[in-house]
């Protein structure tokens, strides 16, 4: 199934805290548009693989993803080496998207920059014919997406350019508020409290988006990297 974008995230709960606005955004546009998570997020404090498993899937569906998988690399232990870059590979000729986004270059979490790291990587690689993959015992066709972009997370970067996501900030909060174990959540007991459940999380992350969308006279914005340069065929399409 061939998706317009793909969003490869180390952690459950990545892409939406990055960029659920600009998915749901282009989805109402009509591009399909999918997330494949690295890892389980299994060594997170809170919650579990498999209670995490579940509000992926329920966060997928606020979200309106035409798919939603998890490769299942070690949380904390997955490296940029070959037996990785290949399971990413797969995902990416798998799906064919022409714009993949993943996570920060660099980040509070180590995990992060090294998934940066990883899918740079592999969408390299995923154009190269002779790197042989299989996708259910078929030989799969080698494919670059036009555009590698990655959202900003916990670290303030400078974005090289911001989306509007205004009118979807209430369903990109309701994806997100889907991992219930993660966030803040005064019904969830016996696990303890973490920098990401505390109450001021929510305030930090409505104040990055209002400070994204300040730059470019939006209420709510998200922003993004890229690790070239970008062109434009219209000047009077820019904000």
């Amino acid at each position: 199934m061939k998706l317009d974008i793909l969003v490869l995230a180390v952690h459950p709960d990545d892409a939406e805290l990055g960029c659920a606005g600009t998915l749901l955004k282009h989805i109402a546009m009509g591009k399909k548009a999918g997330v494949v998570d690295l890892t389980r997020g299994e060594l997170g404090t809170r919650g579990s693989a498999e209670i995490r498993d579940s509000e992926a899937g329920a966060a997928a569906s606020i979200l309106g993803l035409t798919i939603r998988e998890n490769l299942g690399l070690p949380d904390g232990f997955f490296q940029n080496t070959e037996a990785h870059q290949l399971k990413v590979i797969e995902a990416i000729r798998r799906y064919q998207p022409e714009i993949v986004i993943t996570n920060a270059y660099h980040d509070r979490h180590p995990d992060h920059g090294r998934a940066s790291d990883l899918v740079q990587t592999a969408v390299f690689l995923s154009g190269l014919r002779k790197i042989q993959t299989f996708d259910d015992a078929e030989p799969q066709q080698e494919w670059r997406p036009k555009q590698l972009f990655h959202f900003i997370q916990d670290m303030l970067i400078r974005p090289d350019f911001v989306v509007d996501v205004t009118e979807y900030w209430d369903i990109k909060m309701a994806s997100i508020k889907a991992y219930a174990s993660q966030f803040h959540n005064p019904d969830w007991k016996g696990d303890p409290e973490t920098y990401i459940s505390s109450s001021d999380f929510f305030v930090n992350t409505e104040a990055r988006a209002r400070e994204m969308g300040r730059s470019i006279q939006a209420t709510y914005a998200e922003g993004f990297t890229c690790r070239k340069v970008l062109g434009v065929d219209d000047l009077f399409s820019l904000r």
